[in-house]
């Protein structure tokens, strides 16, 4: 007999068909809108994202209760939202998508219990959560139900904090108080032209100033990637986008418990580095490129920078050492002289408090002439600022290495890593200079009076740069007091830093027992 609608063949049939509808979305038309801005839907997100044939949904047939202003006669599956798990390189990650083919991506109480309820099992499963985002905000017809949603968001996203990795992937528009989920979580990433974030957009900013800005100009991928620092990275397409952020989940634990994953390596650790004797100009004044010092040391040649466009004067990378993952902090010598200011200390802070919670050893090198000085820098609380790098530093726990290149000068020798604040093994090349200050400055402090004094000024000066640099700046001055553990040959570094953490790789260190800790803002 034929299946009728009642038997269970029918009500498979049926169900069949639903799931069908669910996974084709609201309409062709819809789907064409997407497109024609250059957007991919969510679920063609979902499978750049994960394994494929990996991925679980969750709630797919949830839809919303509302009523008044036309909800009552639209109730799409999902509600705008497609929740669920599924792998990245066979390891599980969570995620939600924003469908902007559903009210937008605008979220809805039904909506924001689907995501609040993904992000509880992504901290009860202790694995990586992965939001694509392309919503308008809150759903003005459901009023401050919407809003609370937001909250319940936020409240989740701190609660994850340094527990799982979070993961925001900006593919849309984000305005208002959505985006403070995002700034909560450990990356960002955003795809340039078709996503943008910002508190208050064009219309309000004309209103209010009368200003006249696009939305890619207030807050666009570029201008987050540069300016404001919001987004930790900005690529041109949302495949190449997606593969990136594969990439850096590769590099990532589960969760705070576990260790990042080790991979083979062919690279060998013994490696000779004879390169960076040439990459390296003895001389302090002269500039170079620091990543290919990097390159030079680290697995393969292979690092993924993290903030590579703002604050170019400190490099912040996740990379591998021997198959096992670390994070490098370096001053950039080729972007204002690799000095320390406000935006650099933001930075780099940010990076030392995620590798400490994600149990990644930290490496820092340094070649730093101090802090910028200026009235901007001091007015913008350069203090409190550098202070925030200085703090972070001083509570991480993992595995912490400095290595001295060339200049180590005054306060920011100290804040970066130096043996004083809790490194636990400090190196420095035959070419290092640690001080309170360059030799010139302190000649003239300490000498000023004989300076002044001599019949020839301008060489007693010179005379008295060269007895300072000859009794407290030589290479080995740090080392004699016990402020550098060893002088080491620069081709030796790869060799010498895989060596030394593979014996702080069983490194345990406790804090004080308190709630947390009060971090200067």
């Amino acid at each position: 007999m034929p299946a009728g609608a009642n038997d269970a063949r029918g009500r498979v049939a049926e169900l069949h068909a639903i799931r069908e509808q669910v996974r084709r979305g609201p309409s062709e038309r819809a789907t064409e809108a997407q497109r024609a801005k250059g957007k991919l839907t969510a679920r063609e997100r979902i499978e750049l994202l994960l394994d494929e044939g990996s991925f679980n949904e969750v709630e797919p047939l949830r839809r919303h209760r509302a009523t008044g202003f036309g909800l009552e006669a639209k109730k799409p599956y999902t509600d705008g939202v497609i929740t669920g798990w599924g792998t990245v390189h066979g390891r599980t990650v969570f995620t939600y998508a924003h469908d902007f083919r559903i009210f937008g991506g605008a979220l809805g109480e039904a909506h924001a219990t689907k995501i609040h309820k993904i992000m509880d099992m992504a901290i009860q499963a202790g694995a990586p959560l992965v939001s694509l985002n392309d919503g308008a905000g809150a759903r003005i017809q459901e009023g401050v139900s919407a809003l609370a949603g937001y909250g319940g968001i936020f409240q989740r996203n701190t609660k994850a904090s340094g527990v799982i990795p979070q993961i925001s992937v900006m593919l849309g528009p984000c305005a208002g108080g959505a985006a403070y989920s995002p700034a909560l979580t450990d990356f960002v990433f955003m795809v340039r032209e078709t996503s943008q974030m910002f508190i208050t957009g064009p219309d309000v900013v004309r209103a209010v100033t009368g200003e006249e800005i696009t939305q890619n100009g207030l807050g666009g991928a570029d201008v987050h990637a540069e300016t404001s620092g919001v987004a930790h990275f900005a690529y041109d397409d949302e495949a190449t986008c997606l593969e990136e952020v594969r990439y850096l989940l590769s590099l990532l634990p589960a969760n705070n418990r576990e260790n990042p994953p080790t991979v083979p390596c062919e690279d060998p650790a013994d490696r000779s580095g004879d390169a960076l004797l040439d990459l390296v100009p003895a001389d302090g004044n002269r500039p170079y490129d620091m990543r290919k010092v990097i390159e030079e040391i680290v697995d393969d040649g292979e690092f993924l920078e993290v903030h590579e466009r703002w604050a170019t004067n400190i490099i912040c990378a996740l990379t591998r050492l021997d198959g096992r993952v670390v994070g490098i902090i370096a001053n950039q010598p080729q972007s204002l002289a690799g000095v320390l200011d406000i935006e650099a200390s933001e930075k780099a802070a940010r990076f030392v408090q995620m590798c400490d919670a994600f149990n990644i050893p930290i490496v820092t090198f340094l070649d730093v002439p101090g802090f910028l000085p200026g009235v901007d820098q001091e007015h913008g609380g350069i203090i409190r600022h550098g202070a925030k790098l200085l703090y972070a530093y001083c509570n991480a726990t993992v595995p912490r290495i400095s290595l001295v290149l060339r200049k180590a000068y005054g306060g920011a020798y100290i804040v970066m890593d130096s043996q004083s604040i809790g490194a636990d093994l400090t190196y420095a090349w035959p070419t290092n200079e640690i001080a309170v200050m360059g030799a010139e400055g302190a000649a003239n402090v300490i000498f000023r009076k004989q300076i002044a004094e001599a019949d020839d000024s301008e060489a007693m000066r010179v005379r008295m740069v060269k007895e300072y640099k000859s009794e407290l700046m030589h290479p080995y001055y740090a080392a004699e007091r016990g402020l550098v553990d060893d002088v080491i040959d620069p081709a030796e570094t790869r060799h010498t830093l895989i060596r030394a953490l593979e014996m702080l790789r069983t490194k345990h260190a406790d804090l004080p027992a308190r709630k947390h800790g009060n971090p200067p803002q």
